[in-house]
């Protein structure tokens, strides 16, 4: 009985002799016993064979035991084919049995029993007859139904049972001799959680494959009620691989933040159909909770942009991870090929290499148990297992560093609740490690961001991105041509520049497409874009290159880059006809001020004159000079002459009055001097008045626009000039909406073209951007610009929200401005014939600042004057005073009496002392009298001797 069993086992170098000795004494007695006479000598030949078998079993014993077996349950693959789980079971044995540094002195065998899928029935009966033959652990079956009955066999008699996938267990669970390899689930759920935190992700759509999805993600699930995500659940089909129905559904809907909770064969399928839908675009973002993501075949999808993150429990940075796995492929790459599941040839997936760690760990915790003995164990005995409770202990206590990384489980229930996962993303160069994950430390990624890094056109070269725009001269045109264009060479304008100088720096080729209905874009009531804002929600362009203005509505659906272009609203209208100038038009030359401060410098002068002329003792002269006796004298500057000398020089015809006094002549000249000036100045100005002809417009600005209503005027329907006065909350702009809405079927206009058309044909302005108007003024010269900006924005690059390109444009746009590319492009369009050069529409009239140093001038020659008078009155009545021998005083006092009191325009000499005259006297008295200046040239013939006292 014992020589049979005994080749069964591997011959070690220790116990070699022992055998062979046994074996040799036992064929030695067989041949024996066919001589008769030998029976005594046989029989002594039997008890020396048992002998020398105890004697080898007892030095054996010392050791473990020389076999120890493990059982394999595991479902019939469909294709027929054996599933990577058994596949990796029967590696790990065997590759424990060629390296002796495991189990050095125990040989590992396995028995393999194969199912059909959820027959829990089959599966109590395989673990059943597992458990006669002596096994020390049960691995599998993987689905719940049969894996729950074989569970309650092996908790009966306490036989460990070891899990590599999934399952779900209850509050209450009692599975004492139990061990699950698969990550625990509330762990995994925290870290898709941690990661769409990190994402800053406010809406996600949660598909799962069956009901336990649900109970995989709960902590998902239950985050809208403690973070600020929205989440929608959806389920996918349940008896079909076909996705597409959902995944329509998703992409009509918008939701491109999308997690799929699924094994990674649907997964494939998913991504296939995904990339025949157009949903594998930059704007998509997947997350797969399955741990299988690295071993799928993603070649196809490395190049569309799409945003692809997942787990990964294999430690592959560890070189004897590595070489294992290199060994397992070159295994699988000689086995028959499989079927086309989405994998990579010859990869080890989780749930192989979750196999090949459990299978580790149940022959390290055998190691730690020398003493222990295996039984074959009869189900319908419900006798236990009396070393399975203690081998339990050790599996459970086992600590080891695997294939899966670090490995402790929970002693209590079982699970594996601490371990570390590689945080993976599909990048151009295949999927690529980007941060960690553990229970401890949280998510943390270690990725360096694309948009740190000096070059800006890493993910946009070589991509063909889709355009969307608008017909909108000067911005996008179709090209005028003999020959027939087609695609880009069609269009010409600014933004089709300025898409050529982002297309050179950035290398990305484009296929310009024009928007269906013409609009730029605006919401209905019930929230619906349309135009092009709504070709980039739906994700039919990839960029909108157009006039588009950048406003706080759209802001919210799509992103922007920075304003290429910064404008404002502005009012255009024709230019009016000239109107004929008014009755009072010749005062126009000079402002009213200037008219007023002309006046007043008239009166002033005109008093000044008669006063410094009544003062001035040289201003008085003889009315009778023939008349020596005659004590009266004349003063011709009287208040209205005074006047009248004043009109006379203002109007260049002077007057019989002239100033004999130096400080009068002053007075004069200054005054001379300001009306040549002004004169000239008012012929001047006169002349641009006369020349010009002044222009007039009913509207100067917004507000005379909305004071009225004579005037129709409207913007672009559905425009952004038209909802910044449908949304503005100031009076004038609200009452000019209010115009506007009521007449909207003429105020409102479908095009910039059509509002230009009606510009020019009726009596109306036209609401649009400053520049829009500059080069319509360029290009017709009946046309112009009404007051200022209304406000002040911006166009900009519309891309689909979220978009990657974003950035990137931003960057480019902001090198073409500082280069000054941008303004090189505006001028080459907005520059036309151009309209002939107009003087200013009015002539401006003369102020205070062209013309006030006059005033000034005429003021200090009045200054100058009255000091002059002062000085001549002064110096007069000091000689008056020293002739007649009288104090200055009573001197100056007497002539300023006579000067201030006197109502007439004559006045009488004061009187001489007596004295007897000679003829020398009279002639000395007649040539200083101080009341007849020159009287001494007059000829006098009166035939009257002097008379002498």
């Amino acid at each position: 009985r014992l020589a049979p069993y005994s080749w069964t086992v591997e011959r070690r170098k220790g116990n070699t002799v022992c055998w062979n000795l046994a074996l040799n004494t036992l064929h030695h007695t067989c041949d024996h016993e066919k001589s008769p006479a030998a029976s005594f000598l046989s029989m002594i030949l039997e008890y020396r064979t048992g002998l020398i078998f105890y004697l080898c079993w007892i030095r054996y014993s010392h050791g473990m035991p020389h076999v120890i077996r493990i059982g394999g349950i595991f479902e019939l693959v469909e294709s027929g084919t054996v599933g990577a789980e058994e596949l990796a079971f029967k590696f790990a044995v065997n590759n424990i049995n060629r390296n002796r540094t495991l189990l050095p002195n125990t040989t590992l065998t396995y028995d393999i029993q194969r199912i059909n899928i959820y027959d829990s029935f089959e599966a109590s009966r395989k673990a059943c007859d597992q458990l006669s033959l002596g096994v020390v652990a049960i691995f599998g079956p993987s689905h719940s139904s049969s894996s729950n009955a074989v569970q309650s066999i092996c908790n009966a008699l306490e036989v460990p049972h070891i899990q590599i996938r999934w399952k779900h267990h209850p509050m209450d669970n009692r599975d004492s001799f139990y061990t699950n390899f698969y990550p625990d689930y509330s762990s995994l759920s925290y870290a898709i959680l941690d990661l769409v935190q990190f994402l800053k992700w406010r809406t996600a759509t949660v598909v799962y494959d069956d009901s336990t999805g649900l109970i995989r993600l709960q902590e998902l699930i239950t985050a809208p009620s403690r973070y600020n995500i929205r989440l929608k659940i959806r389920q996918l089909p349940i008896d079909s691989s076909d996705t597409r129905p959902l995944l329509k559904e998703m992409k009509r809907g918008r939701e491109f933040r999308i997690i799929f909770d699924c094994s990674y064969a649907m997964a494939a399928q998913i991504l296939k159909q995904a990339m025949a839908m157009g949903m594998m675009t930059e704007y998509y973002h997947y997350i797969f909770t399955t741990l299988d993501l690295f071993a799928l075949d993603l070649d196809s999808y490395r190049y569309c942009g799409v945003n692809m993150t997942g787990f990964r429990i294999l430690n592959t940075e560890n070189l004897h991870v590595t070489s294992i796995i290199e060994k397992w492929s070159m295994e699988r790459l000689q086995a028959p090929p499989s079927a086309d599941s989405g994998l990579l040839d010859g990869i080890m997936t989780t749930d192989a290499a979750l196999t090949y760690d459990a299978v580790h760990i149940v022959s390290m915790s055998y190691q730690r148990a020398p003493q222990m003995t295996v039984n074959s164990l009869q189900c319908h005995r419900h006798k236990p297992w009396r070393f399975g409770s203690r081998f339990m202990n050790f599996i459970k206590e086992a600590q080891w560093e695997g294939l899966t990384g670090r490995i402790t489980f929970n002693k209590t229930t079982g699970l594996r609740t601490d371990f570390d996962l590689d945080v993976v993303s599909l990048k151009e160069d295949g999927l690529e490690k980007v941060g960690t994950w553990d229970p401890i430390n949280g998510l943390n990624i270690t990725e360096i961001s694309r948009s740190r890094r000096s070059n800006i056109t890493d993910s946009l070269t070589n991509r063909s991105l889709i355009v969307t725009t608008v017909l909108e001269e000067p911005y996008v045109m179709f090209k005028k041509s003999d020959k027939p264009l087609s695609g880009n060479d069609r269009f010409e304008g600014y933004c089709i520049d300025l898409l050529k100088e982002l297309s050179s720096i950035l290398g990305f080729v484009y296929e310009i497409r024009l928007t269906q209905d013409g609009k730029y874009g605006t919401p209905d009531e019930r929230g619906q874009w349309n135009g092009m804002v709504k070709d980039l929600i739906d994700h039919k362009a990839d960029l909108a290159v157009a006039p588009l203005t950048i406003t706080h509505a759209r802001e919210k659906v799509i992103d922007f880059s920075k304003p290429f272009m910064t404008l404002g609203i502005s009012i255009l209208y024709r230019k009016s006809n000239g109107t004929n100038a008014g009755v009072f038009s010749f005062l126009n030359p000079l402002s009213p001020d200037i008219w007023m401060y002309i006046l007043l410098a008239y009166f002033g002068v005109s008093c000044v004159l008669f006063v410094i002329a009544r003062f001035s003792p040289y201003e008085w002269y003889d009315a009778h000079p023939c008349n020596p006796g005659s004590d009266i004298v004349e003063n011709n500057f009287t208040l209205l002459n005074s006047f009248w000398f004043g009109v006379g020089a203002l109007m260049q015809q002077g007057s019989e009055l002239m100033p004999k006094a130096l400080s009068t002549r002053i007075i004069g000249g200054i005054w001379w001097f300001f009306t040549l000036i002004i004169i000239s100045s008012y012929t001047a100005n006169m002349a641009a008045f006369l020349t010009v002809e002044r222009m007039e417009s009913p509207i100067e600005s917004a507000d005379d626009l909305a004071k009225q209503t004579k005037i129709e005027y409207g913007a672009v329907r559905d425009g952004a000039t038209m909802i910044f006065f449908q949304r503005s909350k100031i009076s004038t702009f609200d009452k000019m909406w209010a115009f506007m809405s009521s007449r909207q079927q003429t105020a409102l206009v479908k095009s910039n073209e059509e509002g230009i058309q009606r510009v020019l044909a009726a009596n109306y302005a036209f609401l649009m951007e400053s520049t829009t108007i500059e080069y319509v003024m360029q290009r017709n010269c009946n046309l112009t610009q009404i007051g200022g900006h209304i406000d002040s924005k911006g166009y900009g690059i519309g891309t689909p929200l979220g978009s990657p390109y974003k950035e990137k444009i931003t960057i480019a746009v902001l090198q073409l401005q500082e280069d000054g590319k941008l303004h090189m492009i505006k001028e080459k369009w907005w520059r036309g014939n151009g309209c002939p050069e107009e003087e200013n529409k009015e002539a401006s009239a003369l102020g205070i600042q062209n013309i006030g140093g006059i005033f000034i001038v005429l003021a200090a020659g009045l200054v100058l004057s009255v000091f002059v008078a002062i000085g001549e009155f002064i110096y007069k009545l000091r000689k008056t005073a020293e002739r007649e021998q009288r104090s200055l005083c009573s001197t100056m006092v007497q002539e300023l009496q006579l000067s201030m009191t006197c109502q007439r325009r004559v006045k009488h000499k004061p009187q001489a002392p007596v004295m007897v005259k000679t003829e020398a006297v009279i002639n000395m008295h007649t040539f200083n009298d101080r009341r007849l200046p020159g009287k001494d040239s007059l000829g006098c013939n009166t035939g009257l001797s002097p008379v002498f006292p």
